[in-house]
């Protein structure tokens, strides 16, 4: 079995040139010739990978109580590959049919009876019964390396585990053989029996491919949320489903992985099913009882896509089909995001920016923050600027934004008048430096709602007041090339980009019930407004009830989500998104000092 998401093709393309030459009569000094045919010719040989195995003894014995078996019969696996870049095989342990079940089971009195299950280890003596595998590479010039002392008796683990390697070059005729072989130890107190173990070896390729996934069980009344790849971190636990309960929201990702984006969530290990992918919190609907009794629980798994460069100034936008999901990073931090391109036609980060000013994000003070100089309220000399350079970072850290007599002190002062204090960066709500331990709701610090930003540190503000009377500004903290999407009242329709996703891309163009009467039009308390709402929530647009910072704290996780448009409505207001469960208004506007989330846009 070959996970396809590590699987890479390489195509070997060979030119061919072809060149006849007619010889003409020879008169006086002049040559008469034919014209030079080119003929250009190329193949492409795809990447062709494979492995078989073959029993060459039988893997039984029958072993006396209190004695050690080793070399219980052997298989060869051929892997065959024409992968410059090497292959690598990898081991789990499959007794009954379920990945990572490493244990031989035992059939004591004709019932499978697992209080006498063999565990795995390579004991040869001592209380406990043990199994345990070993590899040998038996062929010449393409054999691989044995890894991880998996040339002597080593226990099946469970997880997949990387047991041989070759670094690289092909042979897709001959390949390579290794072989495989089991040992066992049996206490005097393991009762009379038969047991029965099993290995599933994978391969993959190139040689430094990630390894390979598995599915995991799911207990009955639960949705389960798994990180599904290596060096993800992180961790969920699983959400309750009572036998009534015929829809749940989902619950936002907890996890990041260095490199990748995170696109939403799977209903499959291997991505196999495309029409199984949820936003991270999607409302899904289900019949009553369908995952509780005796039905098996829902198993999600994170859906990583690998970077296919950066963010900054990014032109891929037109060659991306509708829906199409893709990820980029951000040079500024080295943060991945998935981005896709939305029901408008124009290309969205679909995660919430995490752009942050701290010492695991911005050891060289080089990250965007808010512009603006005051003598009163403190030096931000333009994007380069650190908060730490001015500010005790014990202070301002957590703050939405600050007030202070002089430059290096400052402290927190969440108050309703307008003055320059505003332009604190960010209130980063701690989901991106501590995270939730392990959440089971949508309440806590979840790594994937990102960072609250004010207005001004939203735009990039350079003067405080910033831009009033629906006109949209040209600075943002989006990365370069990219932009807050401008927002407004129904009177600015045309030029409101949050109204041309949400009401003529994502709701096909069905206006709120009151868009003829009210000024600030939304959908509230109606089917259309749930639709909206959950349309926003869903693959691949994935718009998160990530809460705001509005008085002390951040508040309304799980259950509303605000999102910055770069519009103002006056000196004290700018347009924004807010989204619940029966509403949402791209034409309505909020505080500038509120600290909202971020998303950012541009057109293809």
């Amino acid at each position: 079995m070959i996970n396809q998401e590590h699987k890479k093709q390489i195509i070997t393309t060979l030119g061919l040139l072809f060149l006849t030459l007619c010889s003409g009569t020879i008169l006086a000094s002049h040559v008469v010739s034919a014209d030079d045919i080119i003929d250009d010719v190329a193949i492409s040989i795809p990447v062709a990978c494979t492995m078989t195995g073959t029993v060459d003894t039988p893997h039984t014995a029958n072993v006396e109580s209190g004695t050690y078996v080793a070399d219980i019969g052997t298989t060869t696996l051929k892997a065959v590959c024409n992968d410059a870049n090497g292959f690598s095989i990898y081991a789990i342990g499959y007794s009954n049919q379920e990945y990572g079940n490493n244990k031989m089971l035992a059939t004591v009195g004709g019932t499978l009876a697992p209080t006498y299950d063999i565990a795995t280890g390579t004991a040869q003596n001592g209380n406990t019964s043990n199994w345990a595998m070993k590899l040998n590479s038996v062929t010449g010039t393409y054999a691989p390396t044995i890894l991880s002392d998996f040339d002597s008796y080593h226990a099946v683990p469970d997880t997949y585990t990387k047991v041989a390697t070759r670094t690289a070059g092909t042979d897709a005729t001959v390949g390579a053989n290794i072989q495989s072989t089991y040992a066992v130890y049996v206490t005097s107190t393991q009762p009379a029996g038969s047991y029965n173990g099993k290995v599933k070896y994978t391969m993959v390729y190139p040689n430094d491919a990630d390894a390979p996934l598995y599915p995991e069980t799911t207990q009955a009344g639960q949705i389960c949320y798994y990180p599904n790849g290596s060096n993800v971190e992180g961790s969920m636990g699983c959400q309750t489903i009572t036998a009534s309960d015929t829809s749940a929201t989902l619950l936002a990702s907890n996890f990041s992985r260095e490199g990748y984006g995170f696109a939403g969530w799977s209903k499959t290990f291997d991505y196999s099913d495309t029409t199984g992918y949820l936003g991270p919190q999607e409302t899904i609907t289900f019949t009553a009882g369908q995952y509780t009794g005796s039905n098996p629980g829902l198993s999600l798994y994170a859906r990583w896509i690998k970077s296919a460069g950066n963010l900054q100034n990014w032109s891929g936008c037109s060659s991306l089909q509708s829906g199409a999901v893709t990820a980029l990073t951000d040079q500024r931090d080295n943060d991945t995001y998935a981005v896709a391109k939305l029901a408008d036609g124009n290309c969205w980060m679909i995660e919430n920016l995490r752009l942050e000013s701290t010492a695991e994000h911005n050891s060289d003070g080089t990250l965007a923050q808010g512009y603006g100089t005051s003598a009163t309220y403190g030096n931000f000399g333009g994007l380069a600027t650190a908060e730490n350079e001015n500010f005790d970072s014990l202070n301002t850290t957590n703050s939405l934004y600050y007030s202070g007599t002089q430059e290096g002190t400052a402290s927190i002062d969440i108050g309703t008048s307008n003055y320059p204090g505003y332009r604190m960066p960010r209130y980063n709500n701690l989901n991106t430096s501590t995270r939730a331990s392990s959440p089971t709701d949508n309440s806590g610090n979840m790594y994937s709602y990102g960072n609250y930003y004010t207005w001004h540190a939203a735009i990039a503000d350079l003067t405080y007041n910033g831009t009033n009377n629906q006109s949209a500004t040209g600075t943002s903290l989006c990365p370069a090339g990219w932009h807050l999407p401008k927002g407004g009242d129904k009177s600015n329709e045309a030029n409101n980009e949050l109204w041309s996703l949400v009401v003529d891309g994502i709701n096909g163009g069905i206006k709120p019930a009151n868009y003829d009467s009210s000024t600030y039009p939304n959908y509230t308390g109606t089917p259309e407004g749930s639709d909206a709402s959950n349309k926003l929530r869903a693959y691949p647009n994935n718009f998160l009830y990530s809460g705001n910072f509005n008085t002390s704290s951040a508040g309304n996780r799980g259950s509303f989500g605000y999102y910055w448009s770069s519009t103002a409505l006056n000196y004290s207001y700018s347009y924004y998104l807010p989204l619940s469960s029966s509403y949402v208004s791209p034409g309505t506007y909020t505080y500038k000092r509120s600290g909202q989330s971020i998303r950012c846009t541009v057109g293809s």
